[in-house]
């Protein structure tokens, strides 16, 4: 029997917390006051960069691909929208199983399973069948998605009436609205359930609570009223008759708290009581200023950034969504309106995914059962970092305060974690010089502190790096105080692991990382891998940057910069012409492998830049390294490889795997599914959900029109010509606290606006011209001398 590891000494997890339980700004499912109710009435869009629409109704068993997804950054829900039967299958982002997950396997690293390491879980099925309305008996069936409003709208005709339902998912109220109303005399009756998916008993028709084996408490409450009718509670359901208008209210969560020291859980919370008395205070007002409410609340995030990628055509915007995606697909023809909205849709789901709660997970906020593929967890090898790139890109830094706030409340385990175990003998990735400091994550992570799957010991310097460039961005001195600790530790762990080597054939010695993988292919136990190399010598730089703006640490900060100044850094190999993964002329693994690891240099690291600054021969490794992975792979890989291209300027490249990506899905392929999610073939005739693609994408067609780096910014440097008649973007944000309003006609800008958000100095370039500009914060500049 392999012995119990040593348990994550309770002081050391205490003074762990204490900063980063101070500094973790985490909400959970809590009361809440009143919310400010606006007075003006949300206009909807017509305009097809905003508007998505089907004329189906999505089938009960493929809401996965078919349901169109709400939420309000912690609640949502896929709705089904059948005019007999409205299906909502809900979520909360904190209704997960398994628990600290603190013992390790006989090979020293983590359990990995649904009842050790746990899973992301649905919290509720809400259905409101309507008998009369069965898809039979209606015509003009249409369901739409406005983007600009959140909001769903399903319409038909029944027996010469027409009837409407719309639903959306508002962050003020906290709680989910589906509201039904009609015009020409007609009637709703039928009923309203609520189901927990657990096997809940007891509750009744508008309530339920309970709790997982680890502690877990979690509910969800509904209610409903109507006008000119009855409603009324009927054993396990609500019924409805005759009602000219109906209202429908749910909310639901859990007694998760942000909180190492509590053990991620507040005892003294009770979430079916908390759901009842937000779905009673929500129904005190009419439907129509609760959508009001919600709307300002969603606008002021989704109208920072207007795209246009240039104009689409009649025929194209008389197709609903699915066929122009068809259409797109099958005729090569650029659709930039589509494309647009793609982007927008992204946008949309990460408003919707990404406030106040969990960060966004393999499956975002959006589930269609309770058996996920890797337990929807969060992947610290690519797909967690991918989920925010867009949101930095695309005027949503808000949304990316859920990332920040998990790191900073799961840190006190991970050190706890990283401590005790980590140099366990059986660990094959051990440090070789027996310290150990600091703290590490394994590929995978919960929300309980606890980890699955292998070690990954660059994975805090990815996650670091992805906090590090959100302060880029925004110029945050409150986010970096509160990311200082999670860097210094990353930075004491990597001073305790790196090993000293002598280059063969040479005099020099460099640092190298102790054995690792190369995510996720080749050798187990490979020293010195460009992943690893890459992300730690970002990490050292970023920390000395850090702590000189910060004030602090300064002799630590002089160590980890001369450790940086002796980090090996990889080079291109004589045989393949490729920049190494390894520190070896050989290719170690797949050459077509879907991970882009070798490659973090170039995205999202700045070290590999085709401006002159780096070496030709290591821009050129990288190119033929990128080349050899391929351009047809998995959405998010895709996606990797878009942003890579980008990078590199080679614009059409990088646009033909943004549009390989919107190709549809069908048969479980690879692709965009009905409802634009992206899906995943994980084997053949199996595809899954899984978002990191609906929010990579976005971020390489921002790429495509602006590259920033703190002082430096680029101007179109990848338009693909599908794009460069005309276009325009404004709110685009750029690294160095700047925001760029940009026009162009026939791929030249024609117009360019540069607001301070905090940056001081950059330069601007197009095509060899620039421009230096200084700015106050809050001023702006519109420059000339980019036109033709």
């Amino acid at each position: 029997m392999t012995p119990r590891p040593t348990d994550p000494d309770r002081r050391t997890l205490i003074a762990a917390g204490l900063t980063a339980a101070a500094l973790a700004g985490l909400p959970a499912f809590t009361a809440s006051a009143a919310p400010r109710r606006p007075l003006d009435a949300p206009r909807p869009t017509e305009d097809s960069r905003h508007l998505l629409w089907w004329q189906a109704p999505a089938d009960d068993h493929s809401m996965i691909e078919q349901g169109l997804p709400v939420g309000n950054g912690r609640l949502g829900a896929l709705a089904g929208n059948d005019p007999g039967r409205e299906l909502l299958l809900i979520t909360d982002a904190t209704l997960w199983t398994g628990g600290l997950n603190d013992e390790l396997d006989d090979d020293g690293q983590f359990p990995y399973g649904r009842a050790d390491f746990g899973s992301f879980t649905l919290l509720a099925r809400l259905t409101v069948d309507l008998p009369d309305h069965d898809l039979s008996a209606v015509n003009g069936y249409r369901r739409s998605l406005d983007l600009s409003q959140a909001l769903l709208t399903t319409t038909y005709v029944r027996a010469g009436v027409t009837y409407r339902r719309q639903i959306f998912a508002s962050r003020p109220d906290d709680v989910i609205v589906l509201h039904f109303t009609q015009s020409g005399g007609g009637r709703y009756t039928g009923s309203v359930t609520l189901e927990g998916t657990h096997g809940e008993t007891g509750g009744g028709a508008e309530s339920f609570g309970a709790s997982f084996p680890g502690g877990l408490r979690y509910g969800a409450a509904v209610t409903a009223h109507g006008t000119g009718g009855r409603v009324r509670v009927n054993g396990a359901r609500i019924d409805f008759s005759g009602c000219s208008d109906l209202t429908v209210v749910v909310s639901g969560g859990t007694n998760y708290a942000p909180d190492a020291r509590a053990r991620y859980r507040d005892p003294s919370l009770d979430p079916e009581k908390l759901a009842r008395t937000k779905v009673r205070a929500a129904a005190a007002h009419p439907a129509g200023t609760l959508l009001r409410t919600h709307v300002a609340d969603y606008r002021a995030l989704y109208g920072r950034l207007a795209l246009s990628l240039g104009t689409s055509t009649p025929g194209q915007r008389a197709l609903d969504t699915w066929e122009r995606l068809i259409a797109r697909a099958r005729d090569r023809t650029p659709d930039p309106e589509l494309e647009a909205a793609y982007l927008q849709f992204g946008r949309y789901l990460m408003i919707s995914g990404s406030r106040g709660s969990l960060p966004l997970n393999l499956q975002g906020l959006w589930l269609d059962g309770n058996d996920p593929d890797w337990m929807g967890d969060y992947h610290t090898d690519i797909n967690l970092q991918m989920n925010y790139w867009m949101a930095d890109r695309t005027g949503l830094s808000p949304c990316f305060d859920a990332l920040t706030d998990y790191c900073l409340a799961q840190l006190p385990s991970w050190t706890a974690l990283t401590r005790s175990l980590f140099n366990d003998p059986r660990n094959r990735y051990r440090n070789s010089t027996g310290k150990n400091a600091g703290w590490t994550v394994a590929i995978s992570t919960n929300p309980h502190g606890g980890m699955g799957w292998w070690w990954h010991p660059a994975g805090n310097a990815w996650l670091a790096n992805t906090l590090w460039e959100h302060y880029e961005f925004t110029g945050s001195r409150t986010h970096l105080e509160k990311i200082y600790p999670l860097l210094k530790g990353a930075c004491e762990f990597w001073e305790a692991r790196l090993l000293p080597t002598t280059l063969p054939g040479s005099e020099r010695k460099v640092l190298v990382a102790d054995s690792d993988w190369s995510p996720e292919h080749g050798p187990l136990d490979a020293r010195g891998i460009t992943y690893a190399q890459e992300l730690v010598w970002e990490l050292f730089g970023h920390y000395r940057t850090a702590a000189g703006e910060l004030g602090k640490d300064a002799a630590y900060a002089d160590t980890v910069a001369a450790l940086r100044e002796r980090l090996y850094l990889p080079q291109v190999s004589p045989k393949t012409g490729w920049l190494e993964e390894w520190m070896s002329p050989d290719n170690l693994g797949e050459g077509t492998h879907r991970h882009l690891s070798p490659l973090v240099g170039l995205f999202p690291g700045d070290r590999i830049r085709p401006d002159g600054s780096t070496p030709r021969e290591t821009v050129d490794g990288a190119t033929a390294l990128l080349t050899a992975r391929g351009m047809d792979s998995f959405g998010w890989a895709n996606a990797w490889r878009a942003l890579c291209w980008a990078r590199l300027k080679h614009a059409e490249k990088a646009y033909e795997l943004v549009m390989t990506n919107l190709r549809p899905s069908t048969g479980g392929g690879n692709g965009t599914a009905f409802n634009l999610f992206d899906i995943y073939e994980v084997e053949q005739g199996r595809g899954i959900f899984q978002i990191d693609a609906n929010f990579g994408t976005p971020a390489a067609m921002t790429e495509m029109l602006l590259y920033s780096r703190p002082g430096h910014l680029e101007l179109l440097p990848a338009l693909p010509a599908a794009w460069a008649a005309s276009g325009h973007v404004t709110g685009l944000p750029a690294r160095g606290g700047f925001v760029v309003d940009l026009r162009w006609r026939e791929g030249t800008p024609t117009s360019v606006r540069v607001r301070s958000i905090g940056g001081r100095t950059t330069t601007v370039t197009y095509r060899g011209t620039s421009r230096t500009v200084d700015l106050r914060p809050g001023r702006s500049v519109t420059l000339k001398g980019f036109t033709r």
